[in-house]
Protein backbone atom coordinates (compact mmCIF):
# COMPACT_ATOMS: atom_id res chain seq x y z
CA UNK A 1 0.00 0.00 0.00
CA UNK A 2 1.18 3.36 -0.71
CA UNK A 3 0.79 6.35 0.21
CA UNK A 4 -0.17 9.58 -2.00
CA UNK A 5 0.96 13.17 -1.53
CA UNK A 6 -2.29 14.30 -0.55
CA UNK A 7 -2.36 12.53 3.04
CA UNK A 8 0.88 15.06 3.51
CA UNK A 9 -0.70 18.07 2.18
CA UNK A 10 -3.60 17.91 4.43
CA UNK A 11 -1.21 17.06 7.03
CA UNK A 12 0.41 20.23 6.30
CA UNK A 13 -2.92 22.08 5.58
CA UNK A 14 -3.72 21.36 9.42
CA UNK A 15 -0.21 22.17 10.56
CA UNK A 16 -0.75 25.58 8.51
CA UNK A 17 -4.20 26.75 9.71
CA UNK A 18 -3.67 25.77 13.38
CA UNK A 19 -0.30 28.35 13.06
CA UNK A 20 -2.13 30.43 11.54
CA UNK A 21 -4.73 30.50 14.08
CA UNK A 22 -2.11 30.62 17.07
CA UNK A 23 -0.51 33.53 15.17
CA UNK A 24 -3.44 35.29 15.12
CA UNK A 25 -5.29 34.62 18.65
CA UNK A 26 -1.98 34.52 20.93
CA UNK A 27 -1.31 37.46 22.97
CA UNK A 28 2.20 36.19 24.12
CA UNK A 29 5.29 36.92 21.49
CA UNK A 30 6.88 33.95 21.91
CA UNK A 31 3.48 31.69 21.27
CA UNK A 32 3.40 34.00 18.07
CA UNK A 33 6.79 33.07 17.26
CA UNK A 34 5.84 29.14 17.83
CA UNK A 35 3.02 29.63 15.56
CA UNK A 36 5.47 30.85 12.83
CA UNK A 37 7.47 28.21 13.25
CA UNK A 38 4.84 25.63 13.01
CA UNK A 39 3.51 27.17 9.91
CA UNK A 40 7.11 27.20 8.40
CA UNK A 41 7.37 23.62 8.79
CA UNK A 42 4.26 23.46 7.15
CA UNK A 43 5.36 24.69 4.09
CA UNK A 44 8.43 22.17 4.16
CA UNK A 45 6.55 19.90 4.31
CA UNK A 46 4.67 20.24 1.17
CA UNK A 47 7.65 21.45 -0.52
CA UNK A 48 9.02 17.98 0.49
CA UNK A 49 5.93 15.69 -0.44
CA UNK A 50 5.78 18.00 -3.94
CA UNK A 51 9.20 17.01 -4.68
CA UNK A 52 8.72 13.35 -3.72
CA UNK A 53 5.97 12.56 -5.47
CA UNK A 54 6.26 15.25 -8.73
CA UNK A 55 9.89 14.98 -9.78
CA UNK A 56 11.56 12.14 -7.40
CA UNK A 57 14.51 12.21 -9.27
CA UNK A 58 15.15 15.96 -8.61
CA UNK A 59 16.11 16.86 -4.97
CA UNK A 60 15.17 20.05 -5.39
CA UNK A 61 12.46 20.52 -2.56
CA UNK A 62 14.46 18.79 -0.02
CA UNK A 63 17.19 21.43 -0.18
CA UNK A 64 14.73 24.17 -0.69
CA UNK A 65 13.25 22.76 2.69
CA UNK A 66 16.51 22.77 4.15
CA UNK A 67 17.21 26.72 3.29
CA UNK A 68 13.70 26.97 4.36
CA UNK A 69 14.81 25.50 8.30
CA UNK A 70 17.94 27.58 7.91
CA UNK A 71 16.43 30.68 7.35
CA UNK A 72 13.52 29.90 10.34
CA UNK A 73 16.72 29.15 12.76
CA UNK A 74 17.82 32.59 12.44
CA UNK A 75 14.22 33.75 12.53
CA UNK A 76 13.66 32.23 15.50
CA UNK A 77 16.92 33.40 16.73
CA UNK A 78 16.77 36.70 16.17
CA UNK A 79 12.88 36.90 17.58
CA UNK A 80 13.68 35.74 20.92
CA UNK A 81 16.54 38.30 21.06
CA UNK A 82 13.29 41.14 20.11
CA UNK A 83 11.54 39.12 22.20
CA UNK A 84 14.67 39.54 25.20
CA UNK A 85 15.10 43.10 24.53
CA UNK A 86 11.56 43.94 24.81
CA UNK A 87 10.99 42.11 27.95
CA UNK A 88 13.91 44.14 29.72
CA UNK A 89 12.33 47.18 28.23
CA UNK A 90 8.84 46.89 28.96
CA UNK A 91 8.84 43.38 31.17
CA UNK A 92 5.89 42.19 29.27
CA UNK A 93 6.34 39.87 26.47
CA UNK A 94 2.47 39.93 26.12
CA UNK A 95 2.07 42.16 22.53
CA UNK A 96 -1.74 43.68 23.92
CA UNK A 97 0.63 45.74 26.02
CA UNK A 98 3.10 47.19 23.28
CA UNK A 99 1.66 50.35 21.82
CA UNK A 100 4.96 52.12 20.60
CA UNK A 101 8.14 50.71 18.84
CA UNK A 102 10.52 54.14 19.15
CA UNK A 103 12.36 53.81 21.99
Amino acid sequence: MTVGPVPFMALAAILFAIGLFGALSKKSAVMVLMSLELMTNAVNLNLVAVSRFVTPESMAGQFTAAFVMVVAAAEIGLGLALVLALYRKRRTVELDHIDELKG
